[in-house]
C-alpha cells in the first residue's frame, strides 16, 4: 500500500463537505502517531533512566505530572489558537486565520517565558508538597529545572502543532516531530552514561535531550509558519500586540488551561495519595500512568482532530455536519479502545517489566492496568465530546467536565477507598470515574448548547491581511 493512501495533507482534506468518516481518519492518523513521539519521549526517559535506579524512576515518575502541569498552564493559548485558526478557516477566511495564528505565537511566547522562570522556582516546594521523599526530591529537582528552563521549546511546539491542526494540516508536525524523537532516543543514552566523549549527566542528560529535541522541532515549525509553505502563514507585521486579540485569546484559552491543568492537578494530588505508600507502589503507578497515557492517545488524537473538525463546520454553520463527526468519532473510539483495553488486561505485568526489572513495581504497575483497562472505552468517547466542545469554542464546558471528573469523583473517592482498600483504592476511584465521566459527557454534548460560532469576521484586520498577502505575491513573482 502507498503511503499517500495513508496519509493527507490539507490541501488532499474536506472537513466541511462529502464523507465524513474519510477525512476525520486522515486527519486523525497523523496526529494519533504525532502524540504517540510525543510519548515516545517520556517513555525514552524512563527506560533509560529506569537504568539508573529505582530512586530516579521515582523522580521521573514525579517529574513527569509536574512537566504536564506547567505546560498545561499555557496549553490554553494553543487551544485557543487551534480554535479560532479552525473556525475563520471553516468560514473561509484565510486572512483572519493567518492573523490569529500570529497573534497566538506572540501571546504564547509571553506565556512560555513566565510558567518557565516560575516553575524555575518553584520546583522544590511543589514536589514537598506532593510528598516526594528526601532520596527522591534532588533527582527530580535536577530533571525539572532544566525542563522549566527549556519550558519555551516544549510549550512553542506544541502551540505550532496546535496552529497546523486548527488549519487542518496534521502530516507536516507529525513528519517532524518523527525526526525530534528519533534524534532525542539516540541522544539519551549518550548524555545520561556519559557514552563515547560525552559527560555523563544522568537523569539531567534525560532533561537536556528532551529541551534540545523539542527546541529543533520548534525552530522547524517557526519556519515553516513564516514562508507560508503548508499554506498557514504568520507575519511579523501582524505580531504586534493586540489587546483586544489577546483577550479573545484570554477568553478562550483560559478554560482550556483549567481543563488541562485540573487533569495535571488530578495526577498531582493522587501522587499525594500515592505517596503515603513505599517507593514501589510509586514507581508501579508511574508506570502505570505512562501506559495509561501512551494507550488512550489514539482517543486524545481522535479527540484533537474532532476538535478541528467541528471547529471548521461551525465556522461553516454546518452545525448538523459537526454534531454527526462527534457521534462517529465516539462510537469508533469506544469500540477501539475497549479493544486496546482487554490487550492490556492480558499482558499488563509484561509490558510493566519493559520499565523496570523489579518484580515489586511489576507487581503493583501490572495490577493498576488490570484494573483499568476495561474502562478504556468509556475514557476515549468521553474525550471525544471534550474535543468538540473545544473545537466549538465552549472550553469551559470541557474544562467543567474535567472538573467534575477528576475533582468531583476520582481524588475523593481514591482518598476514601484507600483508608479500606489500601493502594487498590485508588485503582477503583479510576474505574468508578473514567465509566461516569462518558456518561456525564454524552449527556452535556446531547443538549446542543456548543451549537453557535465565537469568532466575528473582522473586515479590517481582514482587509490588511489580504493587501498584505497580496504584494508578498507580487514580489515573490
Amino acid at each position: 500500500m502507498k503511503i499517500d493512501n495513508i496519509f493527507r495533507s490539507k490541501k488532499d482534506i474536506n472537513l466541511t463537505s462529502g464523507s465524513l468518516a474519510k477525512p476525520l481518519f486522515y486527519l486523525s492518523l497523523p496526529v494519533i502517531i504525532t502524540n504517540l513521539l510525543r510519548t515516545a519521549y517520556n517513555l525514552a526517559d524512563m527506560f533509560w533512566v529506569g537504568r539508573l535506579s529505582k530512586e530516579a524512576l521515582a523522580a521521573i515518575t514525579f517529574s513527569y505530572p509536574m512537566v504536564f502541569l506547567f505546560i498545561s498552564l499555557g496549553m490554553g493559548v494553543a487551544v485557543a489558537g487551534s480554535v479560532m485558526v479552525a473556525q475563520y478557516e471553516g468560514a473561509n477566511n484565510r486572512s483572519m486565520a493567518e492573523y490569529a495564528a500570529s497573534q497566538t505565537v506572540l501571546f504564547s511566547l509571553f506565556v512560555a517565558v513566565i510558567l518557565g522562570i516560575g516553575g524555575f522556582f518553584l520546583v522544590v516546594p511543589v514536589l514537598r508538597l506532593l510528598g516526594a521523599s528526601q532520596e527522591v526530591i534532588p533527582l527530580a529537582t535536577d530533571y525539572l529545572q532544566i525542563v522549566t528552563l527549556g519550558l519555551f521549546s516544549l510549550f512553542g511546539f506544541s502551540v505550532f502543532i496546535a496552529l497546523m491542526r486548527g488549519y487542518g494540516e496534521t502530516l507536516t508536525p507529525m513528519l517532524i516531530m518523527l525526526l525530534s524523537v528519533v534524534l532525542n532516543i539516540l541522544i539519551d543514552p549518550f548524555l545520561i552514561f556519559g557514552w563515547l566523549w560525552f559527560p555523563k549527566l544522568g537523569i539531567q542528560g534525560a532533561a537536556i535531550a528532551t529541551v534540545f529535541c523539542r527546541g529543533l522541532g520548534l525552530v522547524i515549525g517557526l519556519w515553516i509558519l513564516f514562508t507560508g509553505r503548508k499554506g498557514l502563514k504568520i507575519r511579523i507585521s501582524e505580531m504586534k500586540p493586540d489587546y483586544e486579540f489577546f483577550k479573545k485569546i484570554v477568553r478562550i484559552g483560559i478554560p482550556a488551561s483549567v481543563e488541562g491543568t485540573g487533569r495535571a492537578v488530578s495526577v498531582n494530588a493522587l501522587l499525594s495519595v500515592v505517596g503515603g505508600f513505599s517507593t514501589a507502589v510509586v514507581a508501579g503507578y508511574g508506570i502505570g500512568i505512562r501506559v495509561f497515557s501512551t494507550v488512550f492517545l489514539p482517543a486524545l488524537a481522535v479527540s484533537r482532530s474532532v476538535e478541528t473538525m467541528t471547529g471548521q463546520n461551525v465556522g461553516a454553520e454546518r452545525f448538523d455536519r459537526a454534531e454527526q463527526a462527534n457521534y462517529l468519532a465516539a462510537k469508533g473510539m469506544f469500540g477501539a479502545m475497549t479493544l486496546l483495553g482487554l490487550i492490556v488486561f492480558f499482558t499488563a505485568p509484561a509490558i510493566v517489566s519493559f520499565f523496570t526489572p523489579d518484580q515489586q513495581v511489576i507487581r503493583v504497575g501490572g495490577e493498576f492496568l488490570r484494573y483499568i483497562s476495561l474502562t478504556f472505552g468509556f475514557v476515549g468517547s468521553a474525550r471525544v465530546f471534550s474535543g468538540g466542545f473545544r473545537g466549538a469554542g465552549q472550553t469551559l464546558v470541557a474544562a467543567t467536565i474535567a472538573i467534575l471528573i477528576l475533582g468531583i469523583i476520582r481524588y475523593p473517592l481514591a482518598l476514601y477507598l484507600t483508608g479500606n482498600l489500601g493502594r487498590t483504592g485508588i485503582w477503583w476511584a479510576f474505574v468508578v470515574s473514567n465509566i461516569s465521566g462518558l456518561f456525564i459527557a454524552y449527556l452535556w454534548f446531547r443538549r446542543g448548547a456548543w451549537k453557535h460560532k465565537i469568532v466575528k469576521e473582522d473586515a479590517e484586520k481582514g482587509e490588511v491581511a489580504e493587501e498584505l498577502s497580496s504584494i508578498e505575491e507580487t514580489i515573490s513573482e
